[in-house]
């Protein structure tokens, strides 16, 4: 036996335990000193430009925030500046007896040394050397009709001083045209806000303190963190002056990302229309549209940059105003103004082609057995699927129900149309108006000021609504016609969530109109993106507009109008003058307490557009199915759609309700969705039937069919009780529409069952542009007349 010992060697599966912690960390240096240059595997296969030291990523993000910081202000420091446009301020008093141009008067007298300039558009401009800076001031009409003119100012302000009166006894700030005005303000986007408080000094001095204490207290509960600045003396305007220039701007999305522009003088001359003012926003291209509010969409010949005709300096005002042609418009780049899709022949061929192929080729192998009388589109919820050959197709579809079935289709699609739509010669009544005569009573006056035919019809609405609230989307079952004819658009789910809809099938007519995006938010994120980077006229020179294609009768009726002179453009981005289905989510203001029903004629604002349509509301939730809300109902969020042109968001939005005044209110405020055509709105309607015999989980249904064909055809769809039960039809009980249903448990005796049917439904192209020169549709309300005034 041999002595020799033989050493164990250990594999590649050694244990490596732990190392003892002595207690004392170790630096980074330590480790590396450690390891002895050996580096892990992770750090190996790792790129090297993506390895950074945490001292060079620090660095990296200190420098890009100083970058920005550095950008923005320097964007700030040239805001109102000589080498950028003026501050655009808008003068709003909060009630009607306060005169916005005693305030104005103010501001041009409060420095001896600022320059004052004055235009025939009602635009003072105002260029203080001390502060070296320059202001415009405009002041909107004031008075009830006048509130979409001011709204329009607002949009295109870069400060807004709102001027409330202390010689007010009753401690308010603003009256109801005020607070109507106010609301409408914060619901489109303020500008950033100031608070002037003028007629202080005429009050006691005892008072005084305790007076501004109560109006400072109003303020911040209008908006927080608002200070209230006195507005009496020449230092308190000239105090208002230097914090209008200082102070932080309210960032508004829609405007920053847009060229705008108000007009200083406006020219018209063989169909061109020459517009003069400071650039504002983003750089303009001459090759893209513009938009301007009550004339609509236009494209542009060329842009001219002029001389700036208010600095700041004294001595530059007699220096020569120059002129010269800074781009012109290309023809082969212009950006045509088709708003519709329009098909050629040869797309219209292939489609007449596909369709007639469609018509012509062979049945599947796949078919379903479905009852007597459905089509593929009703029977889509069936679930049984049988492979047959061709030859063993039933000739069921060809029975005498089915020609029964074919000769009640044009009537029931006239009835269904009739109840779907619904009647709307409501809403299309005009209003009476009625004088008042010398010696009328108090109670007289009263009744002749109100309207009894709209006070039935809000009354009629309100009794509609808490209807639908009670007993959601049930309806009666008809007995003069069968069910599966009088509904034979509707289908049924197995699930509302996860059942699939095919989003392309059965669409109207309107949809080859309209564009879609294949991705409606990348499309978006990337147009705004780039609207600063346009190589065009950059923002803030004093340029002139050269728009061509406008109507001499177009212009006429426009100049014609009583506020003209409120004259603001727009530059469009890409495909923003394309029609297209718009969505938005609006919530009900708590004032108005008279529901809104689908359907309904509205005045919408978004954006930058203001337009008359008839949308539809749908819940807002989430997944790829949207039931149908016949009632927009106060302190709800719905959300609307309807067709426009196609706007990228953010921009706000704002409904209005036509008053039998010829006044406005405000309804609903919110904001823009998408501009999605593949949104799914479905229209429930829900069958109710009632149990007559109860034995476990079964149980006899009565009152939902009244024949037998109807609960056959209906058998496949689940359903479902009040309680919360599901289950299904087994048979039908004799000829009358009793049928045995069986439940995943005892029904209650005071149970409801429902059987719940869909339908996929459209808005109306009822499309209208708020323009000063149309006269609105004949039914049209009274809102439609507003902007023709």
């Amino acid at each position: 036996m041999s002595n020799t010992q033989h050493r164990h060697r250990h594999g590649s599966l050694k244990q490596t335990n732990k190392a003892h912690k002595t207690g004392r960390h170790r630096s980074k240096s330590a480790v590396d000193n450690a390891n002895k240059g050996k580096t892990s595997v992770k750090a190996v296969t790792r790129k090297m430009d993506r390895v950074m030291s945490r001292d060079s990523r620090r660095q990296q993000a200190q420098q890009l925030r100083k970058n920005k910081r550095a950008d923005t202000m320097n964007k700030k420091r040239q805001l109102g500046t000589s080498e950028y446009a003026p501050f655009l301020v808008c003068l709003l008093p909060l009630e009607a007896s306060i005169d916005p141009r005693s305030t104005l008067d103010m501001l041009e007298k409060c420095d001896p040394e600022a320059l004052v300039y004055k235009n025939l558009s009602g635009i003072t401009y105002l260029s203080v050397p001390r502060f070296k800076q320059r202001f415009s001031f405009i002041v909107p009409p004031v008075g009830r009709g006048n509130e979409f003119t001011a709204l329009d100012y607002l949009k295109v302000a870069d400060t807004t001083i709102f001027i409330v009166s202390a010689n007010n006894p009753e401690g308010e700030i603003m009256d109801r045209w005020g607070s109507r005005i106010f609301q409408m303000a914060m619901a489109q986007g303020l500008p950033t806000p100031t608070f002037a408080l003028q007629d202080l000094e005429s009050i006691a001095p005892k008072k005084r303190i305790p007076m501004k204490s109560s109006i400072q207290k109003i303020v911040e509960k209008l908006i927080p963190d608002q200070k209230l600045v006195t507005l009496d003396t020449n230092s308190d305007a000239l105090n208002l002056l230097r914090k209008i220039g200082a102070q932080k701007k309210n960032k508004l999305k829609n405007r920053m990302c847009r060229p705008h522009l108000y007009a200083d003088k406006v020219d018209y001359c063989q169909e061109v229309l020459k517009v003069t003012g400071y650039l504002r926003g983003t750089p303009l291209d001459v090759n893209r549209l513009v938009y301007i509010p009550g004339l609509g969409d236009f494209q542009m010949a060329q842009i001219d940059v002029t001389t700036d005709p208010y600095p700041i300096d004294k001595r530059n005002i007699d220096q020569e105003i120059a002129t010269k042609v800074f781009a012109v418009a290309d023809e082969k780049l212009q950006t045509p103004l088709d708003r519709e899709n329009v098909l050629n022949e040869v797309e219209m061929e292939e489609e007449s082609e596909d369709v007639t192929e469609e018509a012509t080729e062979k049945p599947k192998k796949l078919i379903k057995r479905v009852p007597v009388g459905m089509n593929s589109y009703t029977a889509a919820w069936i679930p049984d699927v049988e492979e047959v050959d061709d030859e063993d197709e039933s000739e069921e579809g060809s029975s005498d129900d089915d020609d029964d079935f074919m000769s009640c289709a044009s009537e029931v699609d006239s009835n269904a149309e009739m109840e779907d739509e619904g009647s709307q010669n409501g809403d299309d009544e005009g209003y009476q108006e009625i004088t008042e005569e010398e010696g009328v009573s108090d109670v007289a006056k009263y009744d002749n000021e109100m309207d009894f035919e709209e006070e039935k019809r809000s009354l009629e609405k309100m009794k509609a609504a808490r209807t639908d609230k009670l007993w959601p989307d049930e309806i009666d079952t008809p007995q003069d016609i069968p069910v599966r004819l009088r509904y034979q658009k509707y289908r049924g789910l197995e699930s509302f969530r996860t059942s699939p809809w095919d989003t392309e099938k059965n669409l109207p007519s309107d949809y080859s109109r309209i564009y879609n995006f294949e991705n409606f938010r990348n499309r978006a994120r990337f147009e705004l993106k780039e609207a600063e980077n346009v190589l065009g006229v950059p923002a803030g020179l004093y340029v002139t507009v050269h728009i061509k294609g406008v109507q001499q009768s177009l212009w006429e009726a426009f100049s014609s109008a009583q506020d003209s002179e409120n004259f603001i453009l727009y530059g469009l981005l890409p495909h923003e003058h394309k029609m297209s289905l718009v969505n938005c989510v609006l919530r009900r203001t708590p004032e108005s307490e008279i529901p809104i029903e689908s359907k309904e004629r509205l005045i919408i604002q978004c954006g930058y557009r203001r337009f008359i349509t008839n949308p539809i509301f749908s819940e807002h939730t989430h997944g790829n199915k949207f039931k149908f809300e016949k009632f927009f109902r106060p302190n709800e969020i719905v959300v609307a759609s309807f067709y426009a042109p196609i706007q990228y968001p953010p921009a706000t939005v704002m409904c209005f309700r036509s008053n039998p005044d010829s006044s406005v209110s405000l309804v609903a405020a919110g904001s823009l969705l998408t501009c999605d055509p593949n949104r799914v709105v479905l229209k429930r309607i829900r069958l109710s039937g009632h149990p007559l015999k109860i034995y476990k989980d079964f149980a006899v249904i009565r009152f939902m069919f009244f024949n037998c064909e109807d609960v056959n055809y209906y058998k496949p769809i689940k359903l479902r009780t009040k309680c919360g039960r599901m289950g299904h039809i087994r048979e039908s009980l004799g000829t009358h529409g009793h049928m045995k249903c069986r439940f995943d448990g005892q029904l209650k005796s005071y149970d409801t069952v429902y059987l719940q049917l869909y339908k996929r439904i459209f808005p109306k192209w009822t499309y209208q542009e708020c323009l000063k020169t149309e006269l609105p549709a004949k039914g049209a309300p009274a809102a439609g007349r507003m902007d023709v005034d």
